[in-house]
């Protein structure tokens, strides 16, 4: 990848030196556990227990990008609902090619009802610009879309009862490839507890989907971690190569 000055700025921004390209894609199968966790309906999983949802028994797979936007912000099937400002849908171009999950929205997420908009969001917009896809031109999105107590890791309970929106939006989309940022993202929606330094530069396919997915750091984690940002702009030349190889 030859590198135009914009994308250089970029990379000087993010304290990245520039790193040697990757080899042609290889598609792997993830080590699973041995048992796969079933995945509820909100909906379902609502009236189960004991909470409700005002769309009553809806099926999530019927709804398109309104509906299901509505049926988020309502939605009560687990905690996490008592607790949030704003539930944090996704945003970004519903004709993707590329759709970038993380694991749960943060505080200012819950206060500004989109994901990824504090300082790991502005990492995240400098790393898409660095490759040339401006955050506008992709969809971002998390697995839970409210916010978990104190940023705590999510429950996988949690996770399970959200996780159909998820898969929803993915079906909506159809994006040629997902990138999950953050080692707890990947090992959901792969069904691992394999290292995330074993998932990175390799393709997988989400088993519900059958989606090209790519695994990579959390925009967070680099901020904590600065020596880690060179493999994060290796990860970002493979997600690029990955994602220009796909028809």
């Amino acid at each position: 990848m030859t590198l135009t000055p914009q994308q250089q700025a970029y990379l000087t921004t993010m304290g990245v030196t520039v790193w040697r390209d990757q080899s042609a894609p290889e598609v792997v199968a993830p080590e699973r556990l041995t048992s796969e966790p079933s995945v509820a309906s909100p909906v379902a999983a609502a009236g189960s227990s004991g909470g409700h949802s005002h769309a009553g028994a809806l099926d999530i797979n019927t709804l398109d990008w309104a509906d299901l936007a509505d049926q988020v912000s309502i939605c009560t099937a687990c905690e996490l609902h008592t607790g949030r400002s704003h539930a944090v849908f996704g945003v970004g171009n519903q004709q993707a090619d590329l759709m970038i999950v993380g694991e749960a929205p943060g505080a200012d997420e819950d206060r500004q009802g989109e994901p990824f908009v504090g300082r790991a969001g502005q990492l995240l917009n400098e790393m898409l610009r660095a490759i040339g896809l401006p955050r506008q031109t992709v969809y971002i999105a998390n697995i839970l879309k409210c916010r978990p107590p104190n940023n705590r890791d999510p429950k996988a309970e949690e996770a399970q009862r959200c996780v159909a929106y998820l898969y929803r939006q993915i079906a909506l989309l159809q994006p040629k490839l997902i990138v999950a940022v953050g080692r707890i993202a990947a090992q959901r929606l792969l069904n691992t507890d394999t290292a995330l330094s074993r998932l990175r530069n390799k393709v997988h396919v989400l088993k519900e989907t059958q989606t090209p997915f790519i695994a990579t750091y959390h925009p967070a984690y680099l901020l904590r971690s600065p020596l880690e940002k060179r493999k994060a702009w290796e990860d970002l030349l493979f997600m690029k190569k990955t994602l220009d190889s796909i028809d």
